[in-house]
């Protein structure tokens, strides 16, 4: 059985890569890992999304099979970003025997490509190891806030005029949706969950489309003062990342 990968010694080590380069040290003779559930769990949902000759990113590739997923489920297009060299170097030598497959290290906060590179960007667990260590779930910092909307703007310039943005995360519509409704980015938002007993989060993000006035109006609110209310904390007893409880947003 393949070991427990190691814990940081607080969530805001999630941010760093060097906490990843760390992580990944092994990564070449360690078992994929999958943050919220394996290919098969959100497949009905994803695939239906794309299309054969799509170009796809995906950012914070980490050592998930997810981009081999994607070119044997008909997607061979795949580019898989990590701002770990560690993990990249690692992903490879694990596919090399799938030259299609390709590999760069990049930060999702700077990306290198051109703009209206890729139809599909997608992302799993990356914004919320970026956002690990944040104190409150309705009250996002500002630094937070910032780092997602550096990531979400590198995102919308690298899409195609009708490109697709799709996140799975943990984090629930009451948090997320506000980040990603914002006007800027020039996208629709629809959501959906998945999984069974604790349930993730599937958010389609079309570009050239337009945000509901109601997720206008939840987009406005990011920067504004909360609303009392408890923060729900719900784990399946299989996911032993702790910082899964400090995510919600």
């Amino acid at each position: 059985m393949a070991s427990s990968p190691p814990l940081p010694r607080k969530n805001s080590e999630y941010r760093e890569a060097r906490y990843w380069d760390e992580r990944y040290r092994h990564a070449l003779d360690a078992a994929p890992y999958e943050w919220f559930g394996s290919y098969e769990a959100f497949r009905d949902l994803l695939e239906p999304e794309l299309h054969p000759e799509d170009r796809i990113l995906v950012l914070g590739c980490g050592n998930s099979a997810l981009s081999y997923e994607l070119f044997c489920g008909g997607f061979p297009n795949v580019l898989s970003v990590d701002y770990s060299p560690v993990v990249v170097a690692a992903m490879r030598e694990r596919y090399a025997h799938v030259p299609a497959l390709r590999w760069e290290t990049m930060d999702a906060r700077a990306l290198r490509s051109p703009p209206g590179t890729f139809d599909v960007v997608l992302e799993k667990g990356t914004l919320d190891a970026l956002l690990a260590g944040e104190r409150d779930p309705w009250t996002v910092s500002p630094e937070g806030i910032q780092t997602v909307d550096q990531v979400l703007s590198e995102v919308s310039r690298v899409l195609t005029p009708e490109g697709r943005f799709i996140s799975l995360t943990a984090a629930a519509p009451h948090f997320r949706v506000r980040h990603y409704a914002q006007p800027s980015y020039g996208w629709s938002l629809w959501h959906a969950s998945y999984g069974s007993g604790f349930h993730f989060h599937f958010y389609l993000m079309h570009k050239g489309g337009e945000l509901s006035p109601a997720q206008q109006a939840l987009g406005a609110r990011l920067r504004a003062p909360p609303s009392p209310l408890p923060s729900p904390c719900s784990l399946q007893d299989s996911d032993k990342e702790d910082f899964l409880n400090a995510i919600e947003f």
